[in-house]
């Protein structure tokens, strides 16, 4: 039980109707999960208004509202308290609610379109080999030090992200490395949050389902940085054209990482193979089990948080040669045949090139280089038509299949996809409907040598079709077709 005027706390309060020194349960958005003396949020979300369910929340207990409007009927009984920002109050309350945990251990927010699942990880790896506690809000789990929870956003609501954070204060957690998403900035999902240092990985196209221009999306990116105290760090990949955006209005400390350009943290690319790359990281060398060049901006921005967090520079250089890819990145197996494939989690036009490059970068000779590929559903599909140019550009053979269609037409995604191929690629391309024939019609089109490279889908273990999920993970497919293969 906590009371309702200690949780509102710096909440923007435009009226009260009732009394607020009263004690309250829980914190609850969703009308379905009120239990009897809980406190509910009515938020304006992108599909469903929460005001439309203050009734029901009351009918099952709830004795307080939170909301941007009040309604016209006022139960007697019931405090209802009027705020500016719904979401903003959310995010503090529950901040408040369990006494601002994330005042209690350095923070860390990476953001970014690709990279943000892989530096988190990598940096909960490298602190954990460091012997420290660690905890992780990541796209692929939740860790509280050794503890594991399954991840259902890339960012999570804010209730949630407070409980987690307070499970690893009672844990001694001594860091947590947070993927700081584009609609959890949106939606304030992090407003309240104390973050000890930011990352800005890298800006390309993604999300404009959601925010309606790039130019909104790169502004919301930097409303994250511009929130950052004056004690924060604000690390930013100074190679990307937005990389100085970022830092203009904000008060933490400025870093800046690059392969190209003049940064303070320096990594230079000396050799790739599937096995591994050998940087050279402000001056050392090292070998790195991680594969391309967009693992070396990665790797460069956890070698600079790590240091910027107090750790000492040869433990932390010898610690990154011992880390291993992150679940659904890069990872890849080897055939009996020689045939090797690779799953990446690529689902943006700039993570698809960045991959195929990688790739073609490595392959020796003329051993085939086929991709298999397709998009969402219900996101973006201004970047279907690209994705299947760069796919088609990049590879001797590419394959399009579904991804997760969710309620979207399957073959319409690729329709929309087959429209971006140029007249000199189209008869390189092939259009599978399902996935799992995809990528079997990959591995029988493969010889000794040839690399599949299978995109979209990375970590993750189903696939939705019209809101069904089923059971689908690319390496146990393509795992399963290699095992068919090898026994016929």
């Amino acid at each position: 039980m906590k009371n309702l005027k200690d949780i509102l706390y710096q909440v923007s309060i435009l009226n009260v109707f009732g009394v607020t020194n009263i004690e309250v349960k829980n914190i609850v958005f969703d009308s379905r999960s009120v239990r009897k003396g809980d406190v509910f949020i009515a938020q304006k979300g992108v599909t469903v208004d929460g005001h439309l369910y203050i009734d029901k929340a009351i009918e099952l207990g709830a004795i307080a509202i939170i909301c941007e409007d009040f309604p016209v009927d006022k139960k007697i009984g019931i405090t209802y308290i009027q705020v500016a920002d719904a979401n903003v109050a959310l995010a503090v309350m529950a901040s408040n609610f369990y006494e601002n945990p994330s005042s209690k251990i350095p923070l860390i927010g990476v953001t970014g379109t690709n990279g943000k699942t892989t530096v988190a990880s990598l940096l909960y790896q490298l602190f954990k080999k460091a012997g420290y506690k660690v905890g992780l809000l990541s796209t692929v789990k939740i860790l509280v030090d050794e503890t594991v929870y399954k991840a259902t956003h890339t960012t999570p609501d804010s209730v949630t992200i407070n409980n987690y954070l307070d499970k690893m204060v009672e844990a001694g957690v001594d860091y947590c490395f947070m993927e700081v998403s584009s609609h959890g900035i949106h939606q304030k999902r992090t407003e309240g949050l104390v973050f000890a240092g930011g990352i800005f990985t890298n800006l390309s196209h993604d999300h404009l389902d959601y925010h309606a221009t790039f130019a909104e999306y790169r502004n919301v990116k930097k409303m994250f940085f511009d929130g950052l105290p004056k004690s924060a760090f604000a690390l930013t990949n100074i190679d990307d054209k937005n990389g100085g955006f970022m830092l203009q209005n904000t008060k933490a400390k400025k870093y800046s990482y690059a392969l190209k350009t003049l940064a303070d943290y320096k990594v230079k690319i000396l050799e790739k193979q599937f096995s591994g790359t050998l940087l050279k990281i402000n001056e050392t060398e090292l070998w790195t089990k991680l594969i391309g060049e967009f693992n070396g901006y990665n790797l460069l921005a956890i070698y600079a948080t790590a240091e910027l967090l107090g750790l000492e520079k040869l433990e932390v250089l010898t610690i990154i040669s011992q880390l291993e890819s992150v679940s659904g990145r890069f990872e890849y197996l080897v055939s009996e045949d020689n045939v090797t494939a690779i799953v990446d989690y690529a689902h943006t036009p700039d993570a698809l090139k960045n991959v195929l490059e990688t790739i073609n970068d490595i392959r020796k000779g003329n051993e085939k280089l086929i991709t298999v590929v397709g998009c969402g559903g219900d996101r973006d599909k201004t970047k279907r038509p690209k994705m299947a140019h760069i796919a088609s550009q990049l590879s001797t053979q590419a394959i399009f299949t579904s991804d997760n269609p969710r309620t979207e037409n399957a073959q319409a995604i690729l329709d929309e996809m087959e429209t971006g191929v140029s007249a000199e690629n189209y008869k390189k391309t092939l259009s599978i409907l399902d996935r799992r024939q995809a990528i079997k019609t990959a591995c029988k089109f493969s010889e000794s040598g040839d690399i599949i490279l299978i995109a979209g889908k990375g970590h993750e273990d189903y696939q939705e079709i019209k809101g069904i999920r089923t059971h689908f993970n690319d390496l146990e497919e393509v795992t399963s077709c290699f095992n068919q293969l090898k026994k016929s």
